[in-house]
């Protein structure tokens, strides 16, 4: 690891990689399962967070450019290759002004940015108030890390545990509430939009981020909630465009 970035499972010899970006609070341990199961021209790479997993002694990012900074760099070590990047609630936004620096430092466009359950940026209200938000207190966002299906149910009787989760997820949210997108901000790549049926997010909110895009949008409703269904996420690279091989797998 360098800086951040995972290879799971290494394929020097891949011309492709698919770069991932986690949700708030969130680590790499959701994806690494996907490295056994895409073509075998294709690299998973993972971007770790500070202050969590295997970065647990590096401070948390102060603001959004220092994250995006770091996801940057990480991105540098593969961006030699085709790539696809992949993000969930936080880790789309992540995505989406990752794949807008890298296109803006000169680097190609990305094969496809895929944003998953999140409202497009400044699609809503930082003020509004309602978890999850930095403003929650600490049990308000153990109840919605719960609800949610981030943590799992035991979580709740471990104190010390959904301490530390929560403390996680709010240094996330401070970071995420430091994001300022620019009013004329879009990126060349496509953009493949997911949410799920049972989310507070709708198609109609999955939809506005086709005005960020020059290269065309796609968006698709998943079974479940915020995280989908455990089948669902086991197989999610196999519903990116890029992927269809990896769809038809019987694995």
């Amino acid at each position: 690891m360098s800086g951040g970035l995972i290879r799971p499972l290494p394929r020097p010899r891949a011309r492709r990689t698919l770069f991932c970006l986690s949700y708030c609070g969130g680590g790499t341990a959701p994806f690494r399962p996907w490295a056994e199961f895409l073509p075998e021209d294709t690299e998973l790479a993972l971007y770790c967070y500070p202050g969590r997993e295997a970065r647990y002694g590096v401070p948390f990012a102060r603001d959004w450019e220092e994250l995006l900074d770091g996801a940057l760099a990480a991105l540098r070590e593969v961006a030699g290759r085709r790539w696809v990047l992949f993000g969930h609630s936080m880790g789309a936004w992540v995505a989406f002004d990752l794949a807008l620096r890298a296109e803006r430092a000169g680097y190609a466009a990305a094969e496809e940015v895929v944003v998953s359950a999140a409202h497009a940026p400044g699609g809503r209200a930082a003020a509004d108030g309602r978890p999850p938000h930095p403003g929650n207190t600490d049990r308000e966002l153990a109840d919605w890390l719960l609800t949610a299906g981030q943590l799992p149910p035991a979580v709740r009787d471990e104190p010390e545990m959904l301490a530390m989760a929560v403390e996680v997820f709010r240094a996330d949210l401070l970071v995420a509430d430091t994001y300022r997108p620019g009013p004329d901000d879009r990126v060349r790549a496509p953009l493949h939009v997911m949410y799920g049926e049972q989310d507070d997010l709708g198609r109609a909110d999955a939809a506005a981020w086709g005005r960020l895009t020059e290269g065309g949008h796609t968006v698709t409703p998943l079974p479940g909630g915020h995280f989908y269904t455990p089948e669902v996420w086991r197989r999610l690279p196999g519903r990116m465009g890029t992927f269809p091989a990896w769809a038809g797998a019987g694995r």
